[in-house]
């Protein structure tokens, strides 16, 4: 199938009103490349390189992307675009330039573009998380690598509420641990753990689709054994405690099963919590110490959060 690339040059100020000109007219999701990006200072923890292209950016304000279906209508969807953002000027929005160009993209090509923006990238001081399609030699003889075929629709493990999960579980997960992943998307989580010496790990999701890419990826990076993925909604195909549980999911999503999380997790054992936007922090620690866990430690990364809390031994 070939696509039409529209793409936009206008102001800052305007892209949220472009933006929603493009979503009515049949865009499914608008890529956005703003100057500023570029210039944006990265907080560099361990040793990440942001191959950042400057070409890939414009040199002043933004540039809209929407990718809309080649047809016989497609000359009147873009006049319309076109004179819809103009009209953008009577409401007091500056839109720049305005410059629009159109380009034709094969679904081919274009399934696979993403590709050359993801390399290996280090994470933690051991977990470093390398693409399929990349040749990467360890620096370092207690490194552990991820293999990873995000696809795309489960991300590349580099988001920062993965990426504190993976530090957690490097501080908490022993040999010998049985761990539990709750909402295991890629099953990155899940093979972190079992390279980090866990006995077993139960890796579950309540999308289909989820667990077979992380079925994909845990015989990728052959700890099939150790990590067994299974179709579930939270906690209900969990069937014995665990040393340590992960969620990463919605926060709302968190507080709906503390309870439950706090009978599956052993006395003294770990349970780390993500997905949880700065906003809602305090909710989900009033939550947790409601349940009976004990705060041990609170990791920020942008504007995301991680919890690491302990289910207290019986004294």
């Amino acid at each position: 199938m070939k696509w039409s690339e529209l793409s936009i040059h206008t102001t800052h100020e305007a892209v949220e009103a472009v933006s929603n000109v493009l979503h009515e007219a049949g865009a499914s999701g608008v890529v956005i490349e703003d100057s500023m990006e570029f210039a944006r200072e990265r907080q560099d923890m361990f040793g990440e390189i942001y191959a950042l292209n400057p070409n890939d950016f414009p040199a002043e304000g933004v540039i809209l992307k929407a990718y809309l279906p080649v047809s016989s209508f497609l000359g009147e969807t873009v006049e319309e675009v076109k004179l819809a953002i103009n009209n953008l000027s009577n409401y007091g929005i500056n839109v720049g330039e305005n410059e629009v160009m159109i380009s034709e993209v094969n679904e081919e090509e274009w399934a696979t573009a993403w590709k050359k923006y993801y390399h290996p990238v280090k994470i933690s001081e051991r977990f470093t998380i390398v693409p399929t399609w990349e040749t990467y030699e360890p620096v370092s003889t207690d490194e552990l690598i991820i293999e990873l075929d995000p696809g795309m629709a489960f991300g590349t493990g580099t988001h920062p509420t993965t990426v504190m999960c993976l530090q957690a579980l490097e501080k908490t997960v022993k040999s010998g641990d049985y761990v539990t992943d709750v909402g295991t998307g890629s099953g990155v989580l899940a093979i972190g753990a079992a390279l980090l010496g866990a006995k077993h790990v139960h890796a579950l999701d309540l999308d289909e689709v989820a667990v077979r890419s992380a079925k994909i990826n845990v015989k990728l990076n052959k700890v099939q054994q150790v990590a067994n993925v299974v179709h579930g909604n939270l906690l209900d195909t969990v069937e014995q405690q665990s040393d340590v549980v992960v969620a990463n999911i919605l926060a709302e999503i968190i507080m709906s099963f503390t309870n439950d999380a706090f009978q599956v997790v052993k006395e003294g054992g770990m349970y780390i919590t993500s997905g949880i936007i700065g906003a809602k922090k305090e909710d989900v620690k009033q939550s947790l110490e409601a349940a009976g866990f004990v705060i041990v430690e609170v990791m920020m990364m942008e504007d995301w959060v991680t919890i690491l809390s302990k289910k207290p031994e019986k004294e």
